[in-house]
């Protein structure tokens, strides 16, 4: 079986994003090293106290990320949008109030054509997400 994870690269505030992910999913963040942690040639003055490499783990999902050695202009969520499926509205309802804060909402929660209640926002640090809960 294979699992796909997803990989954000944030430029250079991976670790107060991590934390923030932290309160709005639970869970921990694991294996969080530094470049100052890694070899002599990756560190630089700037760079020493950036993530080098972080693992965040929920009920349900695992997040890499990192901060980019040498930030020049962030990516993060321009391409890819991650999509959770809820089991109960409850749990969307205190996800997307969270994820929304200082964020940019595309489309509100709300009940859809298709059966579900959905909404799409990019949180306060571009990553775009879809939250979906099939209505029974």
């Amino acid at each position: 079986m294979k699992k796909l994870i997803p990989y954000i690269a944030f430029g250079t505030n991976c670790e107060e994003a991590l934390n923030f992910y932290k309160d709005v999913f639970g869970g921990e963040i694991k294996n969080l090293m530094r470049y100052s942690d890694g070899p002599k040639e990756y560190q630089s003055e700037e760079n020493l106290n950036r993530v080098m490499h972080s693992e965040f783990h929920s009920d349900g999902f695992t997040l890499m990320a990192a901060d980019e050695m040498r930030p020049k202009e962030s990516w993060a969520g321009t391409r890819v949008s991650l999509s959770i499926d809820f089991d109960n509205a409850e749990e969307q309802d205190k996800v997307y109030e969270k994820l929304s804060e200082g964020g940019s909402v595309t489309m509100p929660l709300q009940d859809t054509f298709w059966g579900a209640r959905f909404a799409v926002l990019s949180d306060k640090f571009g990553i775009s997400w879809m939250l979906n809960h099939d209505k029974q």
